[in-house]
């Protein structure tokens, strides 16, 4: 029997492995697209998004609540025929969907997150949600909030709500599941519409068209093992 022996070379032995993927919601208004990429880490939340945009159940809906510096909220079914003036956000889909909480995904500067009364569980609505803009915050608000959540924010959490901004009061409370990643000059248009008492825009902002945008299919890569 022959020994095969191993000198100074690579053997190379290929293997394929395919990155997860995300899809992403496109929301379009008469300013233009909002893009937003969903978590994977946010199953329940990501399923019912991608649910409720095949069934055209967001479309002709409004951004019923604008405030600058923190939130565009939007999904109530109520709005879609709703009069001048009208107070809007009581409108649902009849279900909850389970909390989801992960440290991994704060509310960040072009967030998305669900919506939720003050049910104990914290469930979410079943369709109303919001994309945050929120503002910039310093490491002694930062290091206030750790202390009241009793949560810890790594370096690059930090960095970003310093940076970039968010609503870090809200981490925990409510469950973020993905995150704009086009066109967030758009929602900060619609979040400095002029704007009633009940931080609805006067003027109403339409979701025209809410569509999934299905993943391609997964990327397969080489990846080569030299064996010496």
């Amino acid at each position: 029997m022959k020994k095969l022996t191993l000198s100074l070379f690579a053997l190379a032995i290929s293997s394929t492995f395919s990155f997860a993927q995300h899809t992403k919601i496109a929301i379009t208004t008469e300013y233009g697209k909002i893009v937003m990429e969903l978590y994977n880490e946010a199953p329940k939340h990501r399923d019912n998004m991608i649910k409720l945009a095949k069934e055209h159940f967001f479309d002709s809906t409004l951004f019923h609540r604008c405030i600058p510096n923190f939130v565009i909220q939007g999904g109530d079914p109520n709005s879609k025929n709703a009069a001048p003036g009208a107070m809007l956000g009581n409108g649902e889909t009849g279900y909850r969907v389970d909390a989801e909480f992960n440290d991994s995904l704060i509310h960040k500067y072009g967030a998305l997150a669900m919506a939720r009364d003050n049910n104990p569980d914290k469930a979410s609505s079943g369709c109303q949600f919001y994309i945050v803009t929120g503002k910039k915050l310093t490491d002694d608000e930062l290091n206030s909030l750790e202390q009241r959540n009793n949560r810890k924010y790594s370096p690059s959490q930090r960095d970003i709500y310093k940076t970039k901004g968010g609503t870090a009061f809200l981490d925990g409370n409510y469950s973020v599941f993905g995150e704009v990643i086009e066109g967030m000059d758009i929602v900060e248009k619609i979040a400095l519409e002029p704007r009633d008492q009940m931080d609805r825009p006067k003027k109403d902002i339409r979701m025209m068209k809410v569509e999934v945008i299905e993943p391609k299919a997964a990327k397969k890569k080489k990846k080569f093992l030299g064996i010496f």
